[in-house]
C-alpha cells in the first residue's frame, strides 16, 4: 500500500506519468513478494497434510464444518481466541486504514503524510523485532494483551487529537504495536491448535482476520455521518478492543 501511495502520487514524484508509476508500483510489489518467498520455498517442509479424496470443494467445506463443530465443543480455548482476534484485529486494520483520513482532516499535506507513513514502517520493524526478543522472556498472552491495550489507548487518544504533532505521536504508537500484534497472534494461535489440523485451523484464522474487515469501517462510517468527526469515529473503535480483551481473557483462563 505504501509503494502504491508513493508511486501513484504524481504530485510527489513529478517525474513519470501517473499510469506508468502505478504499473511500476505493482511490479515492485511483485518482486518484493518473489524475494521474500524464495527462502520459504527452499526451506519449508510440510509435515501435516490431508490426502485428496473426492471433490476438493465439497471435501473442503465438509472438513471446515467439522473443524468448527469440534472447535466449539472441544477446543474452547481456540474458539474464544478466534472471537477475540475477530474483534481486535479489525480495530487494528481500521486504525491503520483511517490514518490517511485522519492526517488529511488535520491538514497534513501529501508529502508530510508520506514522511509519517514511512517513519511508521521503520518504527513497526524496530518494535516487531523488539517484541520478538521479549517473547523469549515473557509469555505471548501478556505481550498480546499489551498490544491490545496499546491500540485501545490509541483509539481514545484520537478523540483529543487536534494538531499534526499529535498525529505523529499516534502514528508512532500505532507503529509500535502494528507488526507485533499480528506476529504474536499468529504465533500464539499456532501453539494452541492441533498440529495435525493446522491447515483447517489457520483457514478459519484467516477468515476471521479478513472477514472482520467490515465492522470497523462500518462503525467509522456511521459515526462520521452522525458526528461529522473522524476523531470521534476512530475513538469508537475502542469498543472493538474492549470486546477483544474480554474474549482474550476468557481464552487465557481455559486450560488445554
Amino acid at each position: 500500500a505504501l509503494v502504491l501511495f508513493v508511486c501513484g502520487n504524481k504530485d510527489f514524484l513529478g517525474i513519470i506519468p501517473e499510469k506508468l508509476s502505478i504499473a511500476l508500483a505493482f511490479i515492485i510489489i511483485a518482486v518484493w513478494w518473489l524475494l521474500v518467498t524464495v527462502p520459504l520455498l527452499k526451506n519449508y517442509q510440510q509435515k501435516y497434510y490431508v490426502e485428496n479424496n473426492g471433490s476438493k470443494l465439497s471435501e473442503s467445506f465438509s472438513r471446515l464444518g467439522k473443524t468448527i463443530k469440534n472447535m466449539y465443543h472441544n477446543e474452547k480455548k481456540v474458539f474464544f481466541f478466534l472471537i477475540a482476534f475477530f474483534f481486535y484485529i479489525d480495530g487494528v486494520y481500521t486504525i491503520i486504514d483511517e490514518a490517511v483520513a485522519i492526517g488529511t482532516a488535520l491538514g497534513l499535506n501529501q508529502v508530510g503524510l508520506l514522511v509519517i507513513l514511512l517513519l511508521t514502517q521503520v518504527v513497526a520493524f524496530a518494535f516487531a523485532t523488539l517484541f520478538g526478543k521479549l517473547s523469549n522472556k515473557y509469555s505471548s498472552t501478556s505481550l498480546i494483551m499489551v498490544c491490545i491495550f496499546g491500540y485501545f489507548a490509541v483509539a481514545i487518544y484520537a478523540l483529543f487529537m487536534q494538531s499534526l504533532w499529535q498525529f505523529g505521536i499516534m502514528a508512532f504508537v500505532v507503529g509500535m504495536f502494528q507488526g507485533a500484534i499480528q506476529a504474536l497472534s499468529r504465533s500464539y494461535y499456532a501453539q494452541i491448535i492441533p498440529a495435525n489440523a493446522s491447515g483447517e485451523y489457520f483457514g478459519i484464522y484467516d477468515i476471521c482476520g479478513k472477514g472482520a474487515a467490515f465492522m470497523g469501517t462500518t462503525l467509522v462510517g456511521i459515526t462520521v455521518s452522525l458526528t461529522n468527526s473522524i476523531n470521534v469515529a476512530v475513538a469508537t473503535l475502542g469498543i472493538l478492543f474492549v470486546f477483544g480483551i474480554f474474549f482474550f481473557r476468557k481464552a487465557i483462563k481455559i486450560e488445554r
